[in-house]
């Protein structure tokens, strides 16, 4: 079977870790048997931030996006980059499929005439999926709702309900990446969805030593650490990574208010004292950096802090792969795959209660925590918790690990993926 993946985020020259989860999905769909060829609406308008920082700033971000090369193989995945460009996102957001979508329908055509495709995959109703049901194409459409379609864009705009709708309605078969996002796309206008989840790649051994280092006694022998890299060589499933020196707590995150980095730097200014090694790697960038080290400033636990910025994927998940315990309370969390990456490699996690993906993996198995959204004191004692009792840690990095290998692998997901093709093509 011949798949056209079509996707509004996608990794690019600029950024790597662009929806990179759409295409661990097109890779483990190839891997389950289908022939699959991407299709990536590219936008040629800078961002709001590049615009607002003067003219030679929008430029730079313009050339930058103008540059990206039409055609890529990415992990020997055809992809297209399809240019195209609409008004400021405000209210248009949910209308950019109409804007994307004359181009789009002239890639498909000359894609269909060249290689042929059975069936498309919309990532998100909005705007890919909107945008593939305007391009009239004769073949099934499967879309993906990933979380912002039913989370942001329909409550958030005047038009989106209405949009939405109408996406999720022309779709064969929609894809929700947990149960609680299958029951909004069905509020939603969805007429026969599936649950899919994403996945994780399962190291072979996992890169921590016994943590008995971990207690709060042995913790203040450790020496405090060297400044740590922000770039690591990517991981391969043999590769076993070196730990951190000392307890070490990471967030994989884009940083904004809802990821609540701070709840995670107040967490850690209360246990300072009882462990005088224990550390915070945030992976990630966003606005919500200078708030953030200022907050760290603030508590009196800079020195404690690594902000890495964006690192590409292979070296995110090597730097988490050599942390001790996951914490990201984030809200309106539609699953969270930076959970299940840590929880794969024997790293516990902890996350927010109430959320759809979080609490997903948490019914799947162990070494996932769930605390009440807000609550700095829960959090903090569920750190101690683990950081205290090294045959507790132990034993919830080992059963985390197992949650992912039975229910969150890319291989399950690639083949509930060509599944689910399958079932649309009947």
């Amino acid at each position: 079977m011949k798949v056209a993946v079509v996707s509004e985020f996608y990794p690019r020259r600029g950024d790597p870790v662009l929806g990179v989860w759409a295409h661990r999905q097109a890779l483990a769909a190839q891997a389950a048997g289908a022939e699959v060829h991407v299709v990536v609406l590219h936008r040629l308008v800078p961002p709001r931030r590049a615009l607002a920082a003067g003219p030679r700033a929008a430029a730079r971000a313009l050339a930058e996006l103008a540059g990206e090369p039409h055609r890529q193989v990415h992990d020997e995945l055809p992809v297209t980059y399809v240019r195209y460009v609409s008004p400021p996102r405000g209210s248009s957001y949910p209308a950019w499929g109409a804007w994307a979508a004359p181009r789009l329908a002239a890639t498909l055509r000359r894609l269909r005439r060249r290689e042929g495709f059975d069936l498309i995959h919309a990532h998100n109703a909005l705007p890919a999926g909107d945008a593939v049901r305007r391009a009239r194409q004769d073949v099934p459409l499967v879309i993906s709702v990933h979380g912002g379609d039913v989370l942001y864009t329909a409550p958030r705009y005047p038009s989106g309900p209405e949009a939405l709708a109408r996406s999720l309605g022309g779709a064969r078969l929609v894809l929700a990446n947990s149960s609680g996002i299958a029951e909004l796309a069905r509020a939603g206008g969805a007429r026969e969805v599936r649950v899919v989840h994403l996945g994780a790649e399962l190291p072979r051994s996992s890169p921590h030593p016994e943590p008995a280092t971990t207690t709060p006694e042995s913790a203040a022998l450790t020496p405090e650490p060297a400044a740590a890299l922000t770039t690591e060589p990517p991981i391969g499933l043999a590769h076993v990574a070196r730990p951190e020196p000392g307890p070490t707590l990471v967030t994989v995150g884009h940083l904004v208010a809802r990821k609540r980095h701070a709840d995670v730097l107040r967490a850690l200014a209360v246990l300072s004292p009882r462990y005088p090694t224990l550390r915070y790697v945030i992976v990630g960038d966003g606005p919500e950096r200078l708030h953030l080290e200022g907050l760290a400033a603030r508590l009196g636990v800079s020195e404690r802090v690594e902000l890495c910025g964006q690192l590409d994927h292979a070296a995110a998940v090597a730097r988490v792969r050599r942390c001790t315990l996951f914490a990201m309370p984030s809200t309106e969390e539609a699953f969270g795959v930076a959970y299940v990456e840590a929880m794969a490699a024997g790293v516990p996690a902890i996350g927010c209660r109430g959320e759809p993906g979080p609490e997903e993996i948490a019914a799947a198995g162990d070494g996932f925590v769930l605390v009440p959204p807000g609550d700095i004191e829960r959090l903090t004692q569920r750190i101690d918790e683990l950081l205290s009792d090294p045959q507790r840690l132990r034993e919830a990095g080992r059963r985390a690990r197992a949650t992912v290998a039975a229910h969150f692998t890319w291989e399950r997901c690639g083949e509930q993926t060509v599944a689910a093709y399958e079932y649309a093509l009947r």
